[in-house]
């Protein structure tokens, strides 16, 4: 009885371990189920829906460019592009193939196309080829059934209404390199494009936007099911700059097959209206993308249509430079307005002899007439008396040899020359000779078209520093208002040497003798008072000038003399100042000072930035815009 008992003991133990092993296990169990299940919910509800729901980013719409009455300039544009989708295709080479009997595909797309496909899972579309044409979407739908997982999609892609005629002032966008990246996912995007060059690189971040996202229920292998939610983001600012369209396009005209540039300014504010050079090229191309051929034709070709010459150019200036060094010796008291030379067509220093453009020379002149017929002799006898630096600090006043701080990417600075520049750069001293050819704006003096324009206004405001700007106005909003007009330093000079600088100017254009006088404006109650110039590229030999220097036009093109003229209008209220080059294009009065004439009458004809202007003017969709 007693050793039953102790059995039943044992076993009532055993049955109560066994018992609260099995409590405290449940006991942990529903512990463990109200921590996921209460104090965890909301942590694994989301987990639930991410693997449930994808969100994705959407790139915003890219702001536009317009000029300054709100001509479109840079515009956004539908883009049917063709997409494979890799796993609905049963044999991707054998679509490839069939897609490129009906849209031609190179050897190179194809294999970009496959690699691409190998990269991605096998149900995220691979983009064919961009940019379709209405009929190449025809075709491609009509043979739908002899492509497998081909579909026609619809983006947006940037597009520039005008083409060549704005190419360096908008630039172009293109597709996101590596050293682009910066950690924003929107760069990341397939296919997203940033500014590369022009004011599309300048705004890119204004412009561009702010990306969105749309939410997709997905299924357990990432493939998308249907769409929940769709935020499209905020759209980039519209840009608006301070060129005149139709004047542009007038310019781009004028100066037709020529390689030169064309600038005009607002001597007051500094905005830009024209901004030309030529040839320019097409920023289209660059949007859709190019291939081998295409950059090799833009990069070689010897007028070099990428460069934008208006502010990368770099030319001697010739006797644009002349109104420079008659300051230097007004401001220096170097010599007075009436100081006259005896020009027989050349001056002798030392052993060397340096020429006058005019062989049998043009007998005494004095400052107004040196710059009225644009006589050497007179310049390099007053640049002998003046001084290298004195004429190098008195240029710089005026822009020239510096950065003029335009908003746009890849400005050159030009050269002006003194005694402490070729120390320190060529390691020898400065001679007298060099400053005679200086004179006359050759030898070491490189300006850009901007530098010049930016000295033409300088002179013609009065002497107030004032530098181009190309933005009006970036619109982040419906409150916007064009950006401040900034307030420039008077330069430190007389006034009334100025005076005299402007009235040589005005014998240049108006009065017998002067070099541009068949640049005369047409309209008598405008006078235009301005420069001429001519900048040799090549050295003239004794023995050429023995036998006779040959014409520009009998030289190889290479070696044609560059052809400048600066100039401002009216005469009795200044308001724009224009400069314009023609490289290799001969003589400035005979081939720059006839555009500038005509740039300039049609600037002054539509007067684009005077009171009411923006009314005559304005833009109306649908309609042509002729000024």
């Amino acid at each position: 009885m007693s050793r039953a008992a102790d059995r039943n003991k044992v076993f009532s133990r055993r049955a109560t371990l066994l018992a609260g092993g099995k409590l405290l296990l449940l006991t942990s169990l529903a512990g463990r189920m109200y921590y996921l299940q209460v104090l965890e919910r909301e942590k694994f509800e989301t987990l639930a829906e991410e693997n449930r729901i994808s969100l994705r980013l959407l790139a915003p719409q890219r702001g536009r460019i317009l000029d300054r009455f709100g001509v479109p300039l840079a515009i956004n544009q539908e883009n049917y592009r063709m997409l494979l989708v890799p796993e609905q295709a049963t044999d991707i080479e054998a679509t490839l193939e069939a897609a490129s009997e009906i849209i031609p595909l190179s050897d190179h797309e194809k294999s970009k196309i496959l690699r691409e496909a190998k990269r991605r899972r096998s149900f995220m579309p691979v983009t064919v080829r961009e940019n379709l044409t209405w009929n190449d979407v025809a075709r491609v739908e009509l043979n739908a059934a002899d492509l497998p997982g081909c579909m026609i999609d619809v983006g947006q892609s940037r597009f520039y209404p005008k083409s060549d005629k704005f190419s360096h002032v908008l630039g172009y966008v293109s597709v996101v390199s590596e050293q682009d990246l910066t950690g924003d996912p929107l760069l990341e995007l397939p296919g997203f494009r940033i500014g590369k060059a022009g004011a599309e690189r300048v705004h890119d971040m204004a412009l561009r936007g702010k990306g969105g996202n749309t939410q997709l229920e997905v299924n357990a292998l990432g493939r998308v099911i249907r769409e929940l939610a769709r935020n499209e983001g905020q759209p980039g600012a519209e840009v608006r700059l301070t060129i005149d369209a139709s004047l542009q396009e007038y310019a781009y005209q004028r100066l037709g097959e020529q390689s030169g540039a064309c600038v005009v300014m607002d001597i007051h504010s500094g905005q830009v209206l024209v901004l030309a050079s030529t040839p320019g090229y097409d920023p289209n191309a660059f949007a859709q993308g190019l291939n081998a051929e295409q950059w090799k034709d833009l990069t070689q070709h010897p007028r070099a249509p990428l460069l934008n010459k208006c502010i990368a150019g770099q030319y001697a200036p010739g006797s644009t430079f002349k109104m420079m060094v008659a300051l230097a010796a007004l401001e220096h008291n170097v010599l007075s307005p009436d100081f006259s030379v005896h020009c027989t067509g050349h001056v002798e220093l030392g052993n060397a002899v340096f020429h006058c453009w005019k062989k049998e020379g043009h007998g005494h002149v004095d400052m107004l007439h040196g710059l009225m017929y644009s006589c050497d002799s007179y310049f390099y006898e007053i640049s002998k008396r003046v001084g290298i630096d004195r004429i190098a600090d008195m240029a710089k006043r005026f822009g020239l040899g510096t950065n003029l701080d335009i908003d746009l990417i890849g400005e050159k600075p030009g050269l002006v020359p003194n005694r402490e520049w070729k120390q320190r750069n060529l390691r020898s001293s400065w001679s007298q000779g060099e400053t005679l050819v200086a004179g006359i704006g050759q030898g070491y003096m490189l300006t850009t078209p901007l530098q010049l324009a930016a000295m033409t206004a300088r002179i013609a405001n009065g002497g107030f520093a004032v530098r181009p700007r190309l933005t009006y106005e970036v619109a982040t909003g419906p409150e916007s208002s064009p950006l401040p007009a900034p307030s420039y330093p008077s330069i430190p000079m007389n006034k009334a040497n100025l005076a005299i600088v402007r009235k040589g100017m005005r014998l240049v254009v108006n009065e017998p003798g002067g070099t541009a006088l068949g640049a005369r404006l047409a309209n008598p109650n405008w006078i235009m008072c301005g420069k001429t110039g001519t900048a040799q590229v090549r050295r003239i030999t004794l023995r050429e000038r023995d036998t006779g220097v040959k014409k520009n036009e009998e030289l190889p093109w290479k070696e044609r003399d560059h052809a400048l003229f600066v100039a401002y209008a009216p005469d009795d209220d200044p308001k724009y100042a224009i400069a314009v080059i023609v490289e290799h294009g001969g003589g400035g009065s005979a081939v720059a000072a006839p555009i500038a004439r005509d740039v300039m009458t049609e600037t002054l004809r539509r007067d684009p930035v005077s009171d009411g202007a923006r009314d005559r003017f304005a833009y109306v969709p649908g309609q042509e815009n002729d000024g």
